[in-house]
């Protein structure tokens, strides 16, 4: 399913959706976003939560992106990078100016975030982190991210991701 969000106000025909903290920090910038919501099946993670939501949703996987914690000793970051893809952690370091950055234990990323694994976003989490978005990004007119839930993501114009977030860009994907 997919609703319009964001700046134009609801109809009342249109189903009413869950909001999330992400959702609320779009609104709240006036973002057009949309949400895309999609029943998640907990027996088919063979290639994980992203992959999955491309499939379920019709969507290219360049054109969905996870988002990933990554701590640099010091700090955590996250990282947005395509779902079909792999995060080079040497290349993520290098666009923060740390010297090594390794993934983030799944427990403080979920307690930091405020989200589930399969459903952080980079939108609304509870501790803010630095972003960097794959430069790859900046080629589609809309990308995917989750929505702060399994099976619940948005859509919107990735310049939005950068001016929401203050996110900076670089090439961060290996295949």
């Amino acid at each position: 399913m997919v609703y319009n969000r964001g700046m134009s106000k609801r109809k009342h025909h249109e189903p009413k959706t869950a909001s999330t903290p992400a959702t609320s920090q779009l609104t709240a910038a006036g973002i057009d976003f949309q949400v895309l919501e999609y029943e998640h099946d907990p027996d088919h993670m063979d290639q994980g939560y992203g992959i999955e939501a491309a499939a379920r949703l019709g969507i290219d996987p360049k054109h969905v992106y996870k988002t990933l914690m990554a701590d640099l000793g010091h700090e955590r970051v996250i990282a947005v990078v395509p779902v079909d893809g792999h995060l080079d952690l040497k290349a993520l370091a290098a666009s923060v100016g740390a010297k090594k950055a390794v993934m983030a234990d799944p427990a403080t990323a979920q307690r930091e975030s405020g989200y589930v694994l399969g459903g952080i976003s980079p939108f609304g989490q509870r501790t803010r982190h630095r972003i960097v978005l794959d430069a790859g990004a900046l080629d589609a007119d809309r990308i995917v991210v989750s929505g702060g839930k399994r099976g619940f993501d948005v859509s919107l114009k990735p310049q939005d991701l950068i001016a929401v977030l203050d996110a900076v860009t670089a090439p961060l994907s290996t295949w």
